[in-house]
């Protein structure tokens, strides 16, 4: 048995989204300040910046998570490996390798609560329902979810996609029934959903953080040809291809070096 208080309770956090056994707080102020940061502190709560929090209850399900990602866990809770074969370890260090997300991804089970890590970034809860069961992530998006979701590596549909677009061969893929929770640079309220039925999506630079698997993923000339590429000034889009669903961002959130340098600032 135990009792937490003065945590969502507390009148500096509010609860900004709830999912399946998620649950997003966000501290409206950050009150651990010194007179040297107290006014990078006020001005950044006014811009949005603000500490955020996934809290799992592992009564509703079992959770896998991003390496590391744990901060506290209270109760009955028991934290694995989730391998379950010389095979399995095999799959998932290769699939990790492609991919670039940890090889090895913790899966917590029990009837307690599991915090994670505070960060600077936009938590984000998604249902695999709304996806028809299979989404792909870009790189570096995924934080937990729940561990009846399969983990697969999605191979681009053109070597094109690797080399001439900057980005890797492979993307996670997250399949099956569940919630899950990915860290966006943008706010949930910002994020552009786009359904294609049949129809083309062309996107000058790395905005889209989740799309169908439904759909083919290409890198291509925004032109026709090379002259018509150079002159419209683009080059090479990101082409999301088919019948599906996309999640954009609008415009490039708070860089990683950014958010280190508030982290240090507090």
């Amino acid at each position: 048995m135990y009792t937490i208080k003065n945590f969502t309770d507390n009148d500096d956090v509010n609860i900004i989204a709830q999912l399946g056994p998620f649950t997003v707080i966000e501290y409206k102020r950050d009150l651990s300040v010194t007179p040297m940061t107290a006014a990078t502190a006020f001005f950044s709560a006014h811009m949005n910046v603000r500490k955020r929090q996934v809290i799992c209850d592992l009564k509703k399900a079992n959770i896998t998570t991003q390496a590391g990602a744990m901060q506290w866990m209270l109760g009955d809770v028991n934290a694995t490996t989730g391998i379950k074969g010389v095979g399995d370890l095999f799959g998932k260090a290769v699939r990790g390798k492609m991919t670039g997300e940890s090889a090895i991804k913790p899966e917590y089970t029990g009837n307690g609560v599991l915090v994670l890590e505070p960060t600077y970034r936009y938590p984000i809860l998604l249902n695999t329902a709304e996806w028809n069961g299979s989404v792909v992530l870009d790189d570096g998006l995924f934080l937990a979810c729940d561990s009846a979701l399969q983990h697969k590596a999605v191979m681009r549909t053109n070597l094109s996609s690797a080399i001439a677009g900057g980005e890797g061969l492979f993307n996670l893929s997250l399949n099956g029934s569940g919630v899950f929770c990915i860290e966006s640079e943008c706010p949930r309220e910002e994020l552009i959903e786009i359904t294609l039925e049949n129809d083309v999506l062309k996107v000058d630079g790395n905005f889209v953080i989740a799309w169908s698997n439904t759909l083919n993923f290409t890198v291509e000339r925004s032109g026709k040809s090379l002259i018509g590429s150079a002159a419209s000034g683009e080059g090479l889009v990101n082409v999301y291809r088919g019948t599906g669903k996309v999640l954009m961002m609008p415009v490039k959130g708070v860089s990683t070096n950014l958010r280190d340098q508030l982290a240090l600032a507090r």
